[in-house]
């Protein structure tokens, strides 16, 4: 079990790709060695999420997903469990499974199936943090899946749970200017992760967000790239930056998917993953033409650091 749920929230928390054997089945060997490595790397902790396949593996796959993960992580570092579902009651059940096993959060998507109002909106998140007492991300992945969610929802659940159970990641386009909008509605008291990729990580930093959550494929990058940025070093945000996002711009370009087909190809490169098996079926696939801007960009990445 997890013992990491009185820390704090805050920093460079990547979200877990899923590995899996040629029978299908989640490597559970490989995802360990994945966990070691984004520790070595200098992660504050990680999450189980969309880029996790969670959407695909189905419901025993989730749990037994978000127990080995909490599992492996041991006291290192945080764990946020992503419990989004297609109904609240699923939801809950999932947040109070995250919560029993020692996760340190939960974070959640609305539906993806039913474009919900404002009021049903909150109502969803709402009983989620309710069934447990551990904090929740309100996250907005509409950038790729699901529906945007209306800065009122944001502002109703902050009022109703107060800045230490409720938390953001809005990743609803334009994001910067979408940030600040909470931010400054909420005189700075929501705490916001960032949740491009990296794409936007410079921008939203000098926004004010307390974290951020890429993928593990760039993570010695997004490392140094947020060390730097404390530090104010402005030729190493930007010497690392700039082919960061240039990968996170060719993963957008075709969705979830291509954040799963990229991120996998960059753990199987450096290693740590024996394939870049996905759950099927996708809408698209790694051509060559783009695999090898994807390795100029990697290489450049390397050269800063």
């Amino acid at each position: 079990m997890c013992s990491a749920s009185n820390q704090i929230l805050q920093g460079v928390l990547p979200v877990l790709q899923t590995p899996f054997t040629e029978e299908g089945e989640i490597d559970f060997p490989v995802l360990s060695a994945e966990i070691d490595w984004a520790f070595q790397t200098g992660a504050d902790g990680v999450v189980v999420a969309m880029v996790s396949e969670i959407l695909r593996i189905g419901y025993r796959g989730r749990r037994e997903l978000a127990e080995q993960v909490c599992q492996m992580v041991g006291d290192r570092g945080t764990v946020v469990i992503s419990v989004g579902a297609e109904s609240t009651a699923e939801a809950v059940g999932f947040a109070k499974h995250a919560e029993s096993i020692g996760a340190t959060a939960l974070m959640a998507i609305p539906p993806v199936a039913t474009s919900l109002g404002a009021e049903a909106s909150r109502a969803y998140f709402a009983a989620i943090a309710n069934s447990v007492s551990i904090p929740l991300v309100v996250q907005d992945a509409s950038g790729y899946v699901g529906a945007s969610i209306d800065l009122s929802v944001y502002l109703d659940l902050l009022k109703e749970f107060g800045a230490e159970r409720i938390l953001f990641k809005p990743e609803a386009s334009p994001l910067g200017p979408n940030l600040s909008k909470l931010r400054d509605a909420t005189s700075g008291s929501a705490r916001i992760f960032e949740g491009s990729g990296g794409i936007h990580l410079v921008d939203c930093y000098r926004r004010g967000i307390v974290g951020t959550m890429p993928g593990t494929d760039l993570l010695d990058g997004i490392v140094a790239l947020w060390k730097a940025l404390q530090e104010g070093d402005e030729d190493r945000i930007y010497s690392l930056s700039l082919p960061i996002s240039g990968l996170v711009a060719l993963q957008l370009q075709a969705g979830l998917d291509g954040f799963l087909a990229i991120e996998k190809y960059l753990l199987k490169r450096r290693g740590l993953f024996p394939n870049t098996l996905q759950v099927q079926p996708v809408a698209w696939e790694l051509d060559e033409e783009t695999q090898a801007e994807v390795d100029r960009l990697y290489a450049r990445m390397q050269a800063s650091l």
